[in-house]
């Protein structure tokens, strides 16, 4: 005879960026046994909720307040419920979920995180990029403009981007005239390129590449609004080449591999 559950828990589920195949093993596990699903409907791919159990009750948190998330919860894990909270994406990443745990903190309500593959990951593969070149660029700034969620002042677009380092630019392509203008006040070239990636690993994903200078006349002809990542940096085409990666070099030495002399 099983064992009645007596106290539920919430799981955060990383849903990746659309497709239904780029959610984890272990976040499609977590759907399968759940009891309830709060996801974030403008954004998570629905073929993803076939993969729970038929009579699954599911809550689109688009049409909720936070309140009205926690109460769902709330009730769920009293009746034992396991509850998946399924966010696009990585929860990590501009998920609002810090707000989520302490009211569960609050209630001392057991919860854990299952992370998933972000947009700016599904973008990189989209336009088959790598991020991070040697003699290019080591690091990788994801951020975003300012909306109705303030950015730091010393987090402003124009300020990052006087590193002149990789740059994924979150939720902002709705003002792409306000990006370019940042980027090339921070110290961006005219002729840096850049790429617009629309539902990035979605049926209908659109790629746009271009520069600074000609980027933002693309984007107003194709119609891009919402749900793009926004690239940009020398990694998306160095113009004066790159190195090769020491790890493949056979001339170098590391721990599992005698190089060779030149």
């Amino acid at each position: 005879m099983s064992q009645t559950k007596t106290n539920g828990e919430v799981i955060f589920v990383g849903a990746g960026p659309g497709d239904p195949e780029l959610i984890t093993i272990k976040g499609s596990r977590a759907l399968e046994r759940a009891d309830r699903v709060i996801y974030a409907g403008s954004l998570v791919n629905p073929e993803l909720l076939k993969i729970c159990r038929a009579g699954t009750p599911f809550h689109d948190s688009a049409h909720l307040t936070l309140e009205e998330v926690v109460t769902l919860m709330f009730e769920g894990t009293k009746r034992g419920e396991t509850i998946v909270r399924l966010h696009t994406g990585d929860p990590s990443m501009y998920g609002a979920i810090k707000e989520q745990f302490e009211q569960l903190d609050k209630q001392e309500i057991p919860y854990s995180v299952i992370p998933g593959v972000s947009s700016v990951f599904a973008a990189a593969a989209a336009v088959k990029r790598e991020f991070t070149l040697p003699d290019i660029s080591q690091t990788l700034i994801l951020t975003r403009l300012a909306g109705r969620t303030p950015v730091p002042e010393r987090e402003a677009l124009a300020k990052l981007a006087k590193h002149q380092a990789s740059m994924a630019i979150f939720l902002s392509v709705q003002d792409m005239g306000s990006v370019v203008q940042a980027l090339l006040e921070g110290g961006y070239l005219a002729s840096t390129p850049i790429a617009v990636v629309a539902k990035a690993s979605w049926p209908d994903e659109e790629v746009l590449l271009g520069t600074l200078e000609t980027i933002v006349e693309k984007v107003k002809e194709a119609g891009i609004r919402k749900q793009a990542q926004i690239l940009v940096g020398d990694f998306l085409d160095p113009a004066n080449g790159y190195a090769r990666s020491k790890l493949y070099d056979p001339t170098f030495t590391h721990e599992y591999r005698q190089g060779t002399k030149k």
